[in-house]
């Protein structure tokens, strides 16, 4: 993954950290996790996770509480998922992911932002063997760590593969090596910063600075949505 991820990583950031509706965002994963399993982080890995990644982006403690408590709100709103697939400018492929309290419009502004791009939504599943849905996990280097060890502790708990870069450790395994890769982690007393289920592009492409300057255009106006959780390319 490398270098490739590195980038594509940093883009990635890059546009969160100019996004105004960060916060928003974030709370709306909060809020979702605790719908689905409770209120308790002790007991709600999930939620656990949410909180985790809110405070490593700096959002206000009492913005994570308020979160929390729209889950048990009598008139609180209710989030569906819902993924969409297309072709932006240059034929780069975009997956995005949506948290909405309403399909309609999610789904008029996803196609909206692609068409005025040149580009298109394309049938969902049409990217399916185009990217690999990796269980990631950041956390700082220190001399505490031996790599080769972790490596062995992790393997029973799912892992694919580990990788330094910039005093950072990833750690990265399937989907449905999450909650196990979690645990495992938690239980090594690994302080991990960022966990997430990440989309990777199996076959990364490189374009022009020209060619990302569209494409960055497109992009920016989808990840400015407040519909919109997470978007991943592949951009090499």
């Amino acid at each position: 993954m490398g270098r490739a991820f590195e980038y594509r990583r940093a883009a990635k950031e890059k546009r969160w950290d100019k996004m105004s509706k960060l916060f928003p965002k974030l709370g709306k994963a909060i809020t979702m996790a605790a719908k689905e399993g409770g209120t308790d982080p002790d007991t709600n890995a999930a939620l656990r996770t949410a909180i985790k990644n809110a405070k490593g982006q700096n959002m206000p403690k009492d913005n994570i509480e308020a979160a929390i408590k729209r889950a048990n709100a009598k008139d609180g709103e209710s989030f569906s998922e819902m993924n969409y697939e297309g072709k932006g400018p240059h034929g780069v492929l975009v997956y995005v992911e949506c948290a909405t309290d309403n399909p309609t419009r999610t789904v008029a502004n996803v196609k909206s932002y692609f068409n005025k791009a040149g580009g298109g939504v394309v049938p969902n599943g049409s990217f399916e063997f185009m990217f690999n849905r990796k269980s990631v996990f950041e956390f700082d280097k220190t001399d505490a760590i031996d790599v080769e060890e972790l490596e062995l502790e992790l393997i029973d708990a799912g892992l694919d593969e580990i990788e330094i870069v910039d005093d950072k450790v990833f750690v990265y395994g399937d989907y449905t090596a999450f909650g196990s890769l979690s645990a495992a982690l938690e239980g090594l007393n690994i302080d991990v910063t960022k966990s997430s289920l990440e989309r990777i592009a199996t076959q990364p492409v490189s374009f022009s600075e020209e060619q990302l300057v569209d494409i960055e255009k497109m992009l920016d106006k989808i990840e400015d949505d407040d519909d919109i959780q997470q978007v991943f390319t592949n951009i090499e």
